[in-house]
């Protein structure tokens, strides 16, 4: 079966400021080494990267009100935000290469957006060991690659919540969560009021990826854009060593494979984030490398032709 993928413009973000482990600023460079821009190309895709994103360093201090680097991460997703709305404008794919995963407000606010402007109904697969729905009340760190989903669903410092432009970005409804297995407690009691859609590692288990990735996509349509925000920890750290926020008893090889094949089946792919891998914590980068055989089976690439 022959798809028919945009553009594609590639940028990278190198800043772990979100984070609590030092060492995801290097991820956009270990993807590149691991010839992500050449496996799209050598799909038919047209590829441009635009190289990397400036902005502040970490200056890897404790919390204040909640917060570690807020100014910082304002910083960056500003950035983020700039150079997604323009690669979409464009009529592109922007493709992010993290950095940790606070950079997903920059980059969904820019995809809401655009979504918003174009009469698109938006769904965002979160791809994740961890929901992301911290506060800084209930955060147990203050690291907001914690917080981005509370965040794009306005709830955290104005700076963040407002970056797009519309508070909030998104609705919780907007949003499934898929391969989640670690929750802080009063995380767990916030994603159940807003009714997040998680479909964490039991329910995996217990029905399988099919039948999972079957509800997370029910609904999407020709006017849907797919927004996929793809953070390596989803993968059992026995694949994916290489990340700051290992946890077992994830996701596996072929159930990673079978999400990307079916999000490509569904031909809705609007925009990706590629976050938290970090080299200085992985084996002859093993995740990027991992992470690149993926992406290329969510353009398309599996081991038949089918219809």
């Amino acid at each position: 079966m022959s798809r028919q993928y945009p553009a594609v413009t590639i940028f990278g973000v190198p800043t772990d400021v979100g984070a609590g482990t030092r060492g995801a600023s290097m991820g956009p460079e270990a993807l590149r080494v691991a010839g992500l821009a050449e496996a799209l190309a050598a799909r038919g895709i047209d590829v441009v990267d635009r190289g990397d994103l400036d902005g502040p360093r970490n200056p890897w201090r404790g919390p204040v009100d909640g917060y570690r680097h807020l100014d910082e991460v304002v910083a960056w997703n500003r950035a983020v935000l700039e150079a997604a709305s323009g690669v979409l404008g464009e009529g592109r794919m922007p493709v992010l290469l993290g950095g940790d995963h606070c950079l997903a407000i920059g980059s969904i606010a820019a995809v809401a957006n655009h979504c918003r402007a174009n009469g698109k109904k938006l769904r965002i697969l979160w791809l994740d060991a961890h929901t992301d729905f911290n506060t800084q009340d209930i955060t147990p760190s203050g690291n907001i690659h914690g917080m981005p989903v509370t965040c794009l669903c306005g709830i955290g410092p104005e700076e963040l919540t407002g970056l797009g432009g519309h508070v909030p970005a998104i609705q919780p409804s907007q949003i499934r969560q898929i391969g989640i297995r670690s929750v802080d407690q009063e995380e767990k009691r916030l994603v159940k009021q807003h009714a997040l859609d998680i479909y964490d590692m039991r329910y995996i288990d217990e029905v399988g990826m099919k039948r999972t990735m079957e509800k997370a996509l029910e609904g999407v349509d020709e006017d849907t854009h797919l927004h996929v925000s793809f953070d390596v920890d989803i993968l059992d750290p026995s694949i994916a060593p290489g990340t700051g926020t290992t946890v077992p008893g994830g996701v596996n090889y072929r159930e990673a494979q079978l999400i990307m094949e079916m999000i490509a089946d569904s031909g809705r792919l609007g925009s990706l984030d590629i976050v938290e891998v970090n080299p200085a914590l992985d084996r002859r980068n093993r995740t990027a490398k991992l992470a690149v055989d993926l992406v290329e089976s969510l353009f398309g690439k599996s081991t038949l032709m089918r219809d």
